[in-house]
């Protein structure tokens, strides 16, 4: 009789703060930030540090395209007599003014479109800088989208293992008062705190890595405040991700055209080629034209004269630099055939990563209804004594393992979309639109 009044006061114990635990709704801490994907997107392209310097790059680089077109300011030289002494010859012209003065002017003009050319030159750099931001862009962009669709769901992962934690700590509660009541053996409570701890640990080494990653948001959206970000996804819209319709193939066409990376080495052979135009001209020497007048200094008065400079070819017809600029040609065309197949490589892997991932989630049952309701039965069948906790546990912890790979496997999924995005270098596949 009183075996079966403890059971039935520990059964009614564990239904009764399940059920309480069921409906009411875990409070959000007051200091959570509630964002969807592309609000920290919008925040990311206004705030991110890394990348507002280096649109600094890109302006730098305009502003040298800018300089290398500019015209050689002219060249004015003056020199006057300060004692003001009185001319001395033997012969004085008539005329002759007091003191001496020179005045010289001088232009340096560029032969064979020299300052077109570094004009030019200068110019491609600036396209250089562009791409290196938009792939600067498009690696921080990738790790904002999988940080945040990691955070989002580990966070449902958290909220599985809060809710067994919370179920097994009543457990162990009550199985605890009944041991110290003689009501079951110690080794029964032992194995359950066992588990218990099994569970606690996980979850912290769970919450670790989702402290980190609230860390690598805050960076990336330049937030200094204590907040926690909790994501907010449509889990509809990422179960409609799918490949049908994209043959690899194409991505691959895509991405030789889209990839910031492969456009970024491009753009440096053309400015290599244009390096390569801008020292031939460079052995062209300059011309320097200028007048000159002389006041008292020269055979007459008020001298006038016309000048021309030009330094000789001989020796130096800048060689050495036209022999660089034809090596820089060839290593940066080696360095393009190069990314052209890192890009097709990355791309298939992504692809075949993106494929195995979406297979294996069609492929698993995802409706978690039956788990619950047959946890219910397994914790009434355990209050019954029915079960044993060896028994109770293994249920426990497949339950748990099947929430928490299921979480698992929805990250990894959408993680591969987001790398097959970020292989091709376009957003393809995106579940926040």
């Amino acid at each position: 009789m009183f075996r079966l009044r403890f059971i039935a006061l520990l059964g009614a114990g564990l239904l009764t703060a399940g059920a309480a635990a069921a409906q009411t709704p875990a409070a959000a801490p007051a200091d959570t930030i509630r964002l969807t994907l592309p609000q920290a997107e919008q925040q990311f392209f206004q705030n991110n540090l890394a990348v507002l310097a280096q649109q600094y790059n890109v302006t730098v680089a305009q502003a040298q395209a800018v300089q290398a077109r500019l015209i050689d300011n002219p060249t004015l030289y003056v020199e006057q007599d300060v004692l003001r002494r009185r001319i001395s010859r033997p012969v004085v012209p008539e005329g002759t003014a007091g003191s001496e003065a020179v005045v010289s002017v001088q232009q340096l003009f560029s032969l064979a479109g020299r300052r077109k050319a570094a004009g030019l030159a200068a110019q491609q750099g600036a396209v250089v800088e562009q791409y290196n931001l938009q792939d600067l862009l498009r690696n921080l962009r990738y790790q904002l989208r999988t940080t945040f669709y990691d955070v989002y769901f580990k966070q449902q992962t958290l909220k599985a293992y809060a809710t067994e934690i919370s179920s097994l700590t009543r457990t162990v509660g009550l199985y605890q008062t009944q041991y110290e009541k003689g009501n079951v053996a110690l080794k029964e409570v032992i194995r359950l705190r066992a588990f218990l701890f099994t569970l606690q640990s996980e979850r912290q080494t769970l919450l670790n890595d989702v402290a980190s990653d609230q860390t690598d948001l805050h960076v990336l959206l330049r937030d200094a405040t204590a907040s926690q970000f909790a994501p907010q996804v449509d889990t509809r819209r990422t179960r409609d991700l799918t490949l049908t319709g994209y043959p690899e193939q194409a991505l691959i066409d895509t991405a030789l055209v889209r990839r910031t990376d492969l456009n970024a080495r491009r753009a440096t052979l053309q400015q290599q080629n244009l390096n390569l135009k801008l020292q031939q001209k460079l052995a062209v020497p300059d011309l320097a034209v200028g007048y000159t007048y002389d006041k008292a200094g020269s055979y007459i008065n008020n001298y006038n004269a016309l000048t021309l400079g030009m330094a000789v070819p001989l020796f130096n017809r800048n060689q050495g630099n036209i022999q660089v600029a034809k090596a820089q040609i060839a290593s940066s065309q080696l360095l393009v055939d190069q990314q052209q197949l890192v890009v097709q490589s990355e791309v298939h892997q992504a692809y075949q990563l993106a494929a195995r991932n979406d297979e294996l989630f069609q492929n698993t049952d995802r409706d978690t209804a039956p788990f619950a309701r047959l946890m219910v039965g397994i914790e009434q069948s355990y209050a019954k004594r029915i079960l044993s906790v060896v028994e109770y546990l293994d249920f426990f912890e497949s339950y748990k393992n099947n929430l928490v790979q299921l979480n698992t496997l929805r990250a990894n999924r959408v993680r591969a979309f987001e790398q097959l995005n970020f292989a091709v270098g376009k957003p393809v596949f995106r579940a926040d639109q």
